[in-house]
């Protein structure tokens, strides 16, 4: 139903945030994760910008 297409996102991300970190398992994702706050502004600039997209991507359809 529609909760497995969230679930598939949150694994997606969690997986990712994994690697980023270089934790294998959820108790050494757990050590080596911080935190880190930042600004809007920073947030802003922290994401592509003058990028035009030609085709969405499948995993994330437009609502």
């Amino acid at each position: 139903g529609p909760a497995k297409e969230v679930i598939h996102q949150l694994v997606g991300g969690l997986k990712a945030s994994m690697g980023y970190v270089g934790g294998a398992t959820i108790p050494d994702f757990q050590k080596k994760a911080r935190f880190v706050r930042i600004t809007g502004a920073g947030l802003r600039e922290s994401h592509v910008h003058d990028v035009t997209i030609t085709r969405e991507a499948p995993n994330y359809p437009t609502r």
